[in-house]
């Protein structure tokens, strides 16, 4: 799924801008520790399950491990008398699979997709999240799901190359204009977001994409053929963008934000009919801290100022409303969920593909394969 990958390329992208100096150490060690602060965890419902001696978090690693751990574990120690340690091999779905299949959980809270949530719970393999420990109050309805809940947001952009393409497409019916925009085109080898853009690239309003009329879309996809490099990592999107291989591209806003600094704005991004997705955690079914404990862990990380810690380091925009405030003016333009922008974009419909991913997954990748 989409999300399994984002947020280990969040963390290289956070490295290379901590590398570049253009994020302070201070800055980076409060967004690592969004996941445990007391003030936080006294927010949510007192659990009602003995205090677990540890609690593991499960996450997509990279050059941050290190720091996490250090941000992480002391902190929340400190407060509640609770160890987290990060385990940093990746939550993928077949790997939570195999590991409540087997009566062996070992991780309390995983960082990854909306659509491996739905998979997962509707399977009986995750804790349904619970909205008497988790304030709902302080996030979007549509990021208070059955499996898993939005404390993040990140969308995919176009982003173009100025010194060939000018103020470039607006919108991708113009990012499928090879006549007025030409070169190369990037997208992501992954039907997420590309099926959304195909639609309105061929006329559908934004507000009519889901759900998804997969002929069309596929359709509009075909006509990318010879036209189009199909990228499998972020920095992989970042290289073909920079080296001008391509002239515009599908990418995530956390690196076309990058890109835009590393080029001196050559590289440019908008945010209309961008699509928005949530950065969630969801809950093994059974973990060994418990339960409720697991659930104060996911409402600590939707506290105003931690999410905006989070946007200077990864660039991923607050779930929380109440964040908006308290942005600060330089980073507005680059914040996914900053009103202005979030009302140009689409709220990707996770439901949909936890419904369709099986069913569709195989025909895309035909297509782009012939």
């Amino acid at each position: 799924m989409v999300d399994e990958v984002f947020w280990g390329d969040a963390w290289q992208v956070a490295a290379a801008r901590i590398r570049r100096g253009q994020v302070s150490r201070r800055d980076a060690l409060a967004a690592l520790s969004v996941l445990a602060g007391a003030t936080a965890l006294a927010r949510g419902a007192e659990a009602q399950t003995a205090r677990p001696r540890e609690l593991v978090l499960a996450n997509w690693g990279g050059d941050a491990v290190r720091a996490m751990e250090e941000a992480f574990g002391k902190p929340f120690e400190a407060d509640t008398g609770v160890e987290v340690s990060v385990d940093s091999s990746g939550p993928s779905l077949a790997r939570i699979r195999a590991m409540v299949e087997s009566g062996r959980t070992v991780w309390d809270v995983c960082d990854s997709g909306a659509g491996t949530s739905f998979i997962l719970g509707r399977a009986g393999l995750l804790e349904r999240m619970d909205y008497t420990i988790i304030d709902r109050r302080s996030i979007p309805e549509a990021f208070a799901l059955e499996w898993c809940t939005g404390t993040s947001a990140y969308s995919t952009v176009i982003a173009w190359d100025s010194a060939r393409l000018g103020e470039g497409p607006r919108n991708w019916a113009e990012f499928w204009d090879f006549a007025r925009f030409p070169g190369m085109r990037t997208l992501r080898r992954s039907m997420h977001a590309v099926l959304e853009a195909a639609l309105m690239a061929d006329g559908v309003p934004p507000e009519q994409v889901f759900p998804i009329d997969v002929e069309r879309a596929l359709a509009k996809v075909r006509e990318l053929r010879g036209r189009v490099i199909w990228w499998t990592s972020g920095a992989q999107s970042q290289d073909l963008l920079r080296t001008g291989e391509v002239t515009a591209g599908a990418i995530w806003s956390t690196r076309a934000r990058l890109l835009g600094e590393e080029t001196r704005g050559r590289i440019r991004y908008r945010w209309d009919q961008g699509l928005v997705h949530a950065g969630v955690w969801n809950v093994p079914k059974n973990p060994p801290a418990g339960r409720d404990w697991a659930m104060r862990f996911v409402n600590s990380t939707i506290i105003p100022e931690r999410q905006i810690a989070l946007l200077k380091l990864l660039g991923t925009g607050p779930a929380n409303p109440a964040a908006a405030p308290l942005v600060p003016p330089e980073l507005v333009p680059h914040n996914p969920t900053d009103p202005a922008n979030l009302a140009r974009q689409v709220l990707t419909d996770e439901t949909w593909y936890a419904d369709h991913y099986a069913t569709v997954v195989e025909r895309f990748n035909e297509v782009i394969a012939s």
